[in-house]
């Protein structure tokens, strides 16, 4: 009641701590608790009933008098006038896991008067979870580019529903179970932890549990290691091509022969060949090229390729480029001259017309740049002066680039300028 002397009013403190055999021990400054129980007053200390009774003052420290503290919380009471033996609970967190608490209790009225302090009561305080297993987790050796995982156990050691996370750094990783929510005390969640090396070296690093407040941690360790290398079986063969002279060039005298050649492992050698038979010595090393006294060769058309091969056998010839040897002051090296190109064109292909000066066969290179890349086939080789070549399956709609060639019976090659076409719409 208003102006009364609530000042020991408090009759009875009681603090029921239940300390769990922790699975994970909580290393020193890691936030605890403790539950806190006690009986509320009734009356005022002369005796009249306590009927303006605000709040209670929980004083706890780890000195031997907490009270009166600086550590203080304030517990609202539910009821200005408790009944008997009314008891109160209040949980204390934020507390030293492990560490000894003295804690007591005072009451406070409506007016801000406070009673003196209950007699003190003492516990540990704990955590409100617990993590298996402890110390240092040792992941052993893993191959890069795999991983490993360990699984902790958190268990719910303080009651109440207990929600947190766990975090760790790379190259470790929280592979499944967190963030968790434990129900009841005795409540646990699996969270497994990875392992994933980057580097062939030992890592260690903090693994972290935190709930409500609360932390608790553990050593993870591991190290990489690399595979054993196993080389498989080389069966790709190179690549290869004739790079110069070019096809249909006209050749005297001395000329060099070169070529390029890759491969997916590494090229051991390139024989360029003169229609069939070797030309020089096997070149081994870039630059893959030999030279060629074309005064050696009858004037006329010849064939020049080129064989790759690599350390596990594979090899690849490259097409054939076709040039005229020209040593003779007789023989004939003219192209044919094309003119009076002509063009029909429907949604799916052409029909493409031209003359020649003198006869030669018929062939037109064509393609969606000027790069071409399809030649019209089986070449016509019947050596004529008027000329007429189809080309379908093309796709309706479109551009398509193309050239017209002709060879003379003396291996000649001629070649039109670039010609374009749409094919017709559908």
């Amino acid at each position: 009641m208003p102006g009364k002397n609530v000042r020991s009013a408090v009759t009875c403190v009681g603090l029921a701590f239940i300390l769990s055999e922790g699975l994970l021990a909580t290393a020193p400054g890691t936030a605890g608790i403790l539950d806190a129980t006690w009986t509320a007053p009734t009356t005022n200390t002369d005796g009249s009933p306590l009927t303006d009774l605000a709040s209670y003052r929980l004083y706890y420290a780890t000195a031997s008098s907490p009270c009166p503290g600086s550590s203080s919380v304030q517990v609202a009471s539910p009821t200005p006038s408790p009944g008997p033996n009314t008891t109160m609970s209040f949980r204390l967190t934020g507390l030293t896991s492990g560490a000894l608490y003295n804690v007591a209790v005072s009451a406070v009225d409506a007016a801000g008067s406070q009673s003196s302090c209950s007699s003190i009561a003492s516990a540990m305080a704990r955590a409100e979870f617990a993590v298996s297993p402890t110390g240092t987790v040792n992941f052993g050796s893993v191959n890069l580019g795999s991983f490993a995982e360990q699984t902790f156990t958190v268990s719910n050691t303080g009651g109440g529903t207990v929600s947190g996370s766990a975090s760790v750094a790379a190259p470790f990783s929280i592979a499944s179970g967190s963030p968790f929510a434990l129900s009841a005390v005795g409540t646990t969640q699996a969270v497994k932890v990875r392992f994933t090396p980057t580097t062939t070296t030992t890592v260690s690093t903090s693994l972290t549990f935190t709930a409500g407040g609360s932390t608790s941690s553990a050593i993870v360790t591991g190290s990489g290691a690399t595979s054993p290398t196993v080389t498989p079986s080389d069966t790709t063969a190179p690549t290869v091509a004739v790079t110069a002279p070019a096809a249909g060039t006209t050749v005297t005298s001395t000329v060099v022969v070169s070529g390029s050649a890759t491969d997916n492992v590494g090229v051991a050698g390139v024989q360029f060949k003169l229609d069939g038979a070797n030309l020089g010595a096997e070149v081994t090393t870039p630059p893959y090229a030999v030279t060629w006294n074309t005064t050696t060769t009858a004037d006329g058309g010849h064939v020049l390729t080129a064989v790759a091969r690599d350390a596990a056998g594979n090899r690849a010839t490259s097409p054939g480029v076709t040039v005229t040897v020209a040593n003779a002051g007789g023989i004939n090296v003219t192209a044919p001259l094309i003119s009076k190109a002509s063009l029909s064109v429907t949604k799916s292909g052409a029909t493409i017309g031209w003359t020649t000066n003198k006869p030669s066969d018929t062939q037109v290179e064509y393609g969606l740049t000027t790069s071409y890349g399809s030649l019209t086939g089986p070449l016509k080789t019947a050596l004529v002066t008027s000329h007429s070549q189809g080309i379908d399956g093309l796709a309706p709609n479109t551009w398509y680039q193309f050239r017209m060639r002709s060879r003379d019976a003396a291996g000649n090659l001629a070649m039109s300028a670039n010609y374009k076409f749409k094919t017709r719409p559908q």
